[in-house]
């Protein structure tokens, strides 16, 4: 009966909790990250326009290029306290691109900077970012040994 009884509590605690909840506006939210996502990769591929045209680059030259740019441009806006503002409005918009990594290394660093050089900036820069690039390695090896043995 105690267990029931629980249940019942929790239900309607629940039900209490949501009450306060604001609406969640799911199609807009998922219009606003298309279109940042879709922006900043438009921007990437303007600059991998601009730069096969303008210096003659190409393959990995040009790819590593463009990525080193928008990685760039994603710290400088981090510094200036843009990147936050366009990901409080676009969500996973701006976290998908490479400029969301780049803010995600950037910020604990900004943050923490006022702890010393290494342990406030060095040692917290990859506080967010850590383990993503940490799966990823595991993942990518992981991959690479299955694609090995087929």
């Amino acid at each position: 009966m105690k267990q029931n009884e629980n249940k019942f509590f929790n239900k309607n605690y629940i039900a209490y909790v949501h009450s306060f909840d604001p609406p969640t506006k799911h199609f807009k939210n998922c219009l606003r990250a298309f279109l940042v996502g879709g922006l900043i990769c438009t921007i990437g591929q303007f600059l991998r326009y601009i730069l096969e045209d303008a210096f003659g680059l190409s393959g990995d030259e040009l790819s590593g290029a463009v990525s080193v740019i928008l990685i760039f441009l994603g710290t400088l806006l981090t510094g200036f306290g843009v990147y936050d503002r366009i990901g409080r409005n676009a969500g996973a918009g701006s976290i998908v691109p490479i400029t969301g990594f780049a803010n995600s290394v950037a910020s604990p660093a900004i943050e923490f900077k006022t702890e010393g050089m290494v342990y406030g900036m060095a040692a917290k820069m990859f506080i967010v970012a850590g383990p993503i690039i940490v799966f990823g390695v595991f993942a990518g090896t992981l991959v690479g040994i299955i694609y090995l043995f087929l």
